[in-house]
């Protein structure tokens, strides 16, 4: 399909995303049924109704928004199935492919419930929903990895090959930095040529590799894991944040110490998070990065009309105006006070 009738059908796509007034509206709504009554108005209605139909009150909005985003994901994929585009798209869903692997690992560790962790799961990527489901019936983290080694999917060899450590210790970062790994990895390699497509999108990968790194670093600061089995977890392939500097930051004392290593950085604004009294604000961090990480993706929808990128700032962007709806849904379901509601929210 011609890459510019795509980027057509894509820019119309993107012209129904809910505006900042929209969105301030849903903000505003007392309760959750104006919230869900306001929302009707818009194009999730179908999605709402048959989602409400089987669960009322949050539950239904989030299997009604995760449903629309699986199928808009999906007609993305299709636009470009078979042509140039098609690794690009690929690289974005397989995302979601690591996430519901990681979901289900964690949630057969802690032994919660199918349905609890089916709940979690975004089937968009390769791994659909019939596919995800057997996973679930699995008993426990060993099986699912031997099912996904039957099957001879890609994913199995990074979970295989780090299993016998996993059962040492029983720590699932050991078999979620090794689907980090692989990922980010395979994720390179599809992009090492030349063209001004393949350099934006490199330069993605690494902006999220470079966030991942950084929330690990805080994680193991706040934890205080000895630094060398930090090195351990630690991704290559960073934008900014090469190995040599990342190990330095890793032996700092204090939170304090962190910052200067990101003076350098885009990630400089992590710095203004910080309380008078220096006490460590983990998920305002988190969130902050996440919020970057969100506007690096949706800004190429603003480059070359004729790229391949309009696609990709479109599906971040997409998944941006998930996340705030559902953000909403779930402040507005315990009275959260507007002020926190809003400062959850990311705008791109």
């Amino acid at each position: 399909m011609d890459i510019g009738y795509v980027n057509a059908r894509v820019r119309g796509m993107h012209s129904y995303l809910l505006p900042r007034k929209s969105l301030d509206n849903l903000v505003l709504k007392p309760d959750i049924e104006s919230f869900i009554e306001e929302l009707e108005k818009t194009l999730y209605r179908e999605d709402l109704e048959r989602a409400l139909v089987i669960e009322f009150g949050v539950r239904g909005i989030e299997n009604a928004l995760r449903n629309n985003l699986i199928r808009t994901f999906r007609k993305i994929f299709r636009f470009v199935e078979g042509d140039l585009g098609e690794k690009y798209v690929r690289i974005f869903l397989r995302r979601w492919d690591i996430h519901n692997i990681k979901t289900i690992l964690r949630g057969k560790k802690i032994q919660i419930s199918s349905q609890e962790i089916r709940d979690c799961l975004v089937p968009a990527g390769e791994l659909d929903e019939v596919t995800l489901r057997e996973l679930l019936k699995q008993p426990d983290v060993k099986a699912v990895i031997d099912l996904l080694a039957t099957w001879g999917h890609d994913v199995s060899i990074p979970l295989t090959r780090n299993f016998e450590k996993y059962s040492k210790s029983y720590d699932l970062v050991i078999l979620e930095y090794a689907l980090d790994e692989y990922y980010y990895e395979w994720a390179l390699s599809q992009v090492s040529g030349r063209s001004k497509d393949e350099e934006i999108i490199r330069n993605l990968i690494a902006t999220e590799i470079d966030v991942t790194n950084i929330k690990t670093i805080f994680s193991l600061q706040r934890d205080s894991i000895d630094p060398e089995d930090g090195e351990q977890i630690l991704l290559l392939g960073g934008k900014f944040l090469e190995r040599k500097k990342l190990v330095e930051m890793l032996g700092q004392s204090s939170f304090s110490d962190l910052f200067s290593y990101l003076q350098p950085t885009p990630y400089r604004f992590l710095e203004e998070l910080k309380s008078s009294d220096n006490r460590v604000k983990m998920s305002a961090y988190q969130n902050a990065l996440d919020a970057f990480l969100i506007r690096q993706g949706a800004s190429v929808f603003r480059g070359d009309p004729l790229s391949i990128t309009i696609i990709i700032g479109y599906l971040w962007a997409k998944y941006n105006e998930i996340i705030n709806l559902r953000i909403i849904a779930r402040c507005k379901s315990v009275m959260v006070t507007l002020e926190s509601l809003e400062a959850e929210l990311t705008y791109v």
